[in-house]
């Protein structure tokens, strides 16, 4: 097959969900109405979170950090393609396909480390609630979250220099609406098995760390859990854990629904939708989990909307 070199090269075709003209504007308005969602959620979670001096705790920091990465994770996908579709346009640059690819990878490396950081916090609130106030000061709260954008910055930038070396062949479609890692990797033309090993051992780290770090946080927990003799301290520990659960299990669940929908199904097309199960719905959601979930976030949002109806 013909090779072309990245400095003449003229970018890559995003395939999207559908290619029936007739389905185009259910899909705009869709994932639209999905990333108003998204960034509105999202928003009033850092709000609130900022308002609320009871919500000034380690936990809720880490959560508006995450509603933070949320809004950043869906907005490196879904404008772009919103844009495209409008445009009756499937093309994206190299540059914009590499930009775009080094984002995904530092917002779901970042959502990966701030939800073990969130776990973390969660065991030493329940496990160790004497040393907690002492342990978890602001100064190392901001540090974590400081050093799990460092590290996933790091871990993308590798990534991305690894694929500026590549050569891609004249088959230049990706079968998703994002530019992903993988997906670009099947194009080269040039041996890709450095960035094979590197993907796995980066999802190793990225991956395999932060869930056994969950894992590990939650089995103590509800090992101090059921031996509280109070019951509402039961229930106190699992309503802040159980949002918390939740978002996991809808993160790391749709993650490997689409790994194993990929190895199994060799239509690229649900493969792309598959996709949006992990990219888009995760971050959709959380607020709404959060919200729903936490006493003390349900107790805020009541205030704050309060407060906003005797304003008007």
């Amino acid at each position: 097959m013909q090779k072309r070199n990245q400095t003449a090269f003229p970018g890559f075709l995003l395939l999207g969900l559908t290619d029936d003209p007739g389905l185009q504007p259910v899909v705009v308005c869709l994932f639209f109405f999905m990333y108003l969602v998204t960034v509105l959620g999202n928003l009033l979670i850092i709000l609130i979170s900022r308002l609320d001096s009871h919500l000034h705790t380690p936990m809720y920091l880490f959560l508006s950090n995450l509603s933070l990465n949320d809004i950043c994770f869906s907005t490196s996908t879904i404008p772009k393609m919103l844009v495209n579709i409008q445009e009756n346009s499937q093309s994206i640059t190299y540059r914009s396909c590499l930009t775009q690819m080094s984002f995904v990878l530092i917002f779901g490396g970042m959502e990966n480390c701030l939800l073990a950081v969130m776990a973390y916090d969660r065991y030493m609130a329940i496990c160790h609630p004497l040393r907690y106030t002492v342990i978890m000061e602001p100064w190392l709260c901001v540090l974590l979250v400081i050093l799990s954008l460092l590290i996933t910055v790091v871990d993308s930038l590798m990534h991305s220099l690894m694929v500026l070396r590549l050569s891609f062949c004249i088959h230049l479609e990706i079968p998703s609406f994002f530019c992903e890692l993988p997906k670009i990797l099947k194009l080269a033309c040039s041996d890709t098995l450095i960035d094979n090993i590197l993907i796995y051992i980066s999802s190793c780290i990225f991956v395999g760390v932060p869930i056994s770090g969950i894992i590990f946080s939650y089995v103590h927990i509800i090992s101090s859990v059921l031996r509280m003799s109070s019951s509402e301290g039961k229930y106190k520990a699992f309503s802040t854990c159980g949002s918390h659960l939740l978002v996991v299990s809808l993160f790391y669940g749709t993650g490997f629904g689409v790994y194993i929908t990929s190895a199994i199904v060799d239509s690229s097309r649900k493969t792309a939708v598959a996709s949006v199960m992990y990219s888009v719905v995760p971050q959709m959601l959380n607020p709404f989990i959060y919200s729903l979930r936490n006493r003390d976030m349900k107790e805020a949002l009541r205030k704050f909307f309060h407060r906003m109806a005797s304003l008007l």
